[in-house]
């Protein structure tokens, strides 16, 4: 049973910076696109970032420039790098594996003064 983990959420004021990681279990990681998706309260869940196997990146609009998604395969991890954070990017961060249904737990990050 392949599980996701998230850390790395917490509270920063507008333009910091917050590293989010998302650990891995089982034998899928390395050859899936990963994505960090986030909601807002009262908002859709909204994809942030992806990255295939091969390192390929795709970002949101709202993100790109200040985001920076990787993996280390070797560690099964994912992480999301968020510079030059905006309140607007207040959301529950979730991990997701492309083409499955798993998911993380996810993990609050709040942009506030």
């Amino acid at each position: 049973q392949v599980q996701l983990v998230e850390s790395g959420g917490g509270l920063v004021q507008p333009g910091g910076s917050l590293r989010l990681s998302c650990a891995a279990s089982g034998s899928l990681f390395s050859i899936n696109t990963m994505s960090w998706y986030r909601q807002a309260p009262g908002k859709g869940r909204e994809l942030v970032a992806s990255i295939t196997g091969g390192g390929t990146r795709n970002y949101a609009d709202s993100v790109r420039g200040r985001f920076t998604i990787s993996r280390d395969n070797a560690k099964k991890t994912v992480y999301l790098q968020m510079n030059s954070l905006k309140p607007e990017d207040t959301a529950v961060y979730s991990c997701h594996i492309r083409g499955t249904s798993i998911w993380g737990q996810g993990t609050q990050v709040t942009v506030s003064s």
